[in-house]
């Protein structure tokens, strides 16, 4: 018997867009009459990723978290999308898509970076601790591991509100409000209480490192947490070209390190 998957006649379900004569249909309903002008774009993100429709708590969670991500000023991905328009002005696909290939471990990747690694404690775990004493301490468990592995904790400090993120208060308190805290942000919260104990000093929640637990609690796919990101990203990115566009700075961007430029001997790698 032929396998389905390498039948040319065999169908390709698919409950995202499909389209007739006369209708469009995603996720199930009618693209025009249901879902244009009645369905916010968060809202339809969570849904196309999830294929379940969200609450609006869960709606309100995850914009806030889109909100967090979308711009952080002149970042290497703000820079590379600039630079890009610079040399083609004629590619605001190729300035966007430089842009987000930049997004990984250092910008941006921390939201998969901590929502897997919170995951991954948890996913083993039952039951799961019932108050904060046992949250603490599976917290300080978690922090000495890292410890002693030499690994740092993802989420955990940031190079600029080294006195707090700004972005972690806000995000906590949008979740309690809509009863949406759970295991990740719950021992996300933990390890910043106990993390001092272990390392001596105290850092901060990095505003990256709690939106990956946010996504993480509202039930979004771990592999798709960085795409949540660089769709939160693309946002920014857009706002980046368009300001370029009024008030361009790539040229002089450009000319400030070509002139800089010293040449020296060569240098084998070693």
């Amino acid at each position: 018997m032929t396998d389905p998957a390498l039948d040319p006649a065999a169908p390709y379900p698919t409950a995202l867009g499909a389209s007739d004569l006369k209708t469009i249909t995603l996720l199930g309903q009618d693209l025009a009459t249901d879902v244009m002008g009645n369905v916010g774009f968060g809202e339809l993100a969570f849904w196309l990723a999830t294929q379940q429709r969200p609450t609006p708590g869960q709606v309100r969670v995850f914009e806030a978290v889109l909100a967090a991500l979308a711009d952080h000023g002149f970042t290497p991905t703000a820079l590379a999308a600039r630079l890009t328009y610079l040399s083609a002005p004629d590619s605001i696909q190729g300035a966007l898509a430089a842009g987000l290939l930049g997004g990984g471990s250092r910008f941006l990747g921390v939201t998969e970076d901590c929502g897997r690694f919170l995951h991954e404690v948890l996913r083993d775990r039952d039951p799961l601790p019932s108050d904060d004493d046992g949250w603490d301490a599976l917290a300080l468990e978690v922090v000495e591991e890292r410890r002693a592995a030499g690994a740092f904790v993802p989420g955990l400090g940031h190079p600029v509100h080294k006195e707090g993120d700004p972005r972690t208060r806000r995000l906590f308190a949008i979740a309690e409000e809509e009863g949406l805290v759970g295991p990740h942000l719950t021992l996300f919260a933990a390890i910043g209480r106990v993390h001092p104990q272990v390392l001596g000093r105290t850092l901060p929640l990095n505003g990256a490192g709690v939106c990956g637990a946010a996504l993480a609690d509202l039930g979004l796919p771990i592999p798709l947490l960085r795409g949540f990101a660089l769709l939160a990203r693309t946002a920014g990115l857009i706002g980046q070209l368009a300001e370029e566009m009024r008030r361009p700075v790539a040229r002089r961007i450009y000319e400030t390190v070509d002139r800089a430029a010293t040449p020296v001997p060569p240098q084998p790698w070693t």
